[in-house]
């Protein structure tokens, strides 16, 4: 029988989560509480389950989420989620299903765009998403930065770093949160609610959730106003001939200026027995190699595709974000769902873009994932054209392009949903 595919009731939760496990190849128990409290950020309405006859074999969710674009613009996107098929179930078609019908969904709400973190490369382009924004994570040799270990805090006058209680953190860095990703340089950071908000501070958990307390600090300019936060932990590895050697992690880093950015770096890699820093998530572009004496001390450890996006509304998408330079474009995009197709003309000035459909010649050909990749700025379509990804019928259009799309800062999505 072709397993059913069906919008969850709040009954249905137990075998959804249970089926989620499956995926992604968790054994673990799940009890009535940790169900509980995770189903309290479920949205059954925006989740999908397959059922082949009482056993869930399949999932999906979407959230709403707002997306900063170049310029520092909030887009609506649809975040995808929780998306698995059980192992005894795939190639059925029943991800294609789900997916069709989200994005469907997605369109008709007014969604701009969607977007998810890929858990695996091949499996988002043939349903229309393109890698926008990537991630670096760094590992650092404390010991061999060069920094003066006896840092004692910001010079005079410029601010200072306080360590603050969870309950107090989460008071204001929520606020400081919105402040920072609507600046126009933080394209691809997202919106945190609430309920990410207790949980990150442990305002909300279940028994044997795993949850590791966090140091929380913040950094104050010398008017009292918060223009940076960090989240980390410690673990005591080891000790050699009475000689400390403990790692510290970077949960979250966020600054909305130089100088708090400089101040948190310098204060976490100042941290007593500390002689290993991860990074965490971070932009491929970030500055924390180039703030050590030594960069090399900074060791790349991970680098790859993070955000993914799916065009939905293309003349919304294309006038909500800010472009380099003046200049016109006619894009002919190609979408087999026939959701966000169609040929555009962008034409950006100093007041903005407009984008309208148009018959005229096509200066760019591409799929629609393909826009989702260079939206952020990111990519660039003399490299895709290189790839045979897009295709250029006027010559100069792919620098054209480039010279329009790529921003200064390379797109960052700090978190995972």
């Amino acid at each position: 029988m072709t397993p059913e595919i069906r919008t969850l009731t709040a009954d249905d939760l137990p075998a959804w989560f249970r089926a989620v496990h499956v995926g992604f190849l968790n054994g673990k128990e799940l009890t009535d509480e940790e169900i509980a409290v995770r189903g309290g950020g479920v949205g059954v309405d925006r989740t999908q389950g397959a059922f082949d006859g009482g056993r869930c074999v399949g999932t999906f969710r979407t959230m709403p989420q707002q997306l900063t674009v170049p310029g520092g613009a909030a887009l609506p996107s649809c975040a995808v989620t929780n998306v698995t098929v059980s192992p005894t179930h795939r190639r059925r078609g029943l991800l294609t299903r789900m997916m069709g019908e989200a994005m469907a969904a997605a369109k008709e709400r007014g969604d701009a765009v969607a977007s998810l973190i890929a858990a695996e490369y091949p499996i988002y382009g043939h349903h229309g998403f393109g890698p926008a924004a990537w991630t670096t994570e760094f590992t650092v040799d404390v010991p061999r930065t060069g920094l003066n270990r006896r840092y004692a805090g910001p010079p005079p006058g410029e601010g200072r770093v306080d360590l603050v209680e969870p309950e107090a953190f989460r008071r204001v860095a929520p606020e400081f949160h919105e402040r920072f990703r609507a600046q126009s340089h933080r394209q691809g950071v997202i919106d945190r609610n609430d309920r990410w908000w207790r949980m990150t501070t442990g305002a909300l958990r279940w028994p044997d959730d795993e949850w590791e307390p966090p140091f929380c600090a913040v950094f104050r300019d010398a008017e009292g106003v918060v223009q940076g936060t960090v989240t980390y932990t410690a673990r005591h590895d080891t000790w050699h001939n009475k000689l400390p050697h403990c790692t510290l992690s970077v949960g979250k880093l966020e600054a909305a200026t130089p100088q708090a950015e400089r101040a948190l770096w310098h204060f976490l890699l100042s941290v007593d027995w500390v002689t290993t820093l991860r990074s965490g998530y971070r932009a491929p572009d970030d500055v924390l190699p180039l703030l050590l004496p030594d960069p090399r001390a900074a060791r790349i450890d991970a680098h790859a595709d993070f955000l993914w996006l799916r065009p939905l509304d293309v003349p919304r998408m294309l006038e909500a974000r800010t472009y380099a330079v003046p200049g016109t474009l006619v894009l002919d995009l190609h979408d087999e769902t026939g959701l966000a197709g169609g040929r555009f003309r962008l034409e950006t000035g100093p007041e903005g873009a407009a984008c309208t459909r148009t018959e005229d010649g096509a200066d760019l050909s591409m799929d629609i994932a393909a826009l989702g990749t260079l939206y952020l700025g990111d990519e660039t379509a003399t490299r895709l054209t290189a790839l045979g990804r897009v295709a250029e019928h006027t010559p100069g259009a792919a620098a054209t392009a480039d010279a329009l799309f790529r921003t200064a800062r390379r797109p960052w999505c700090p978190d995972v949903f």
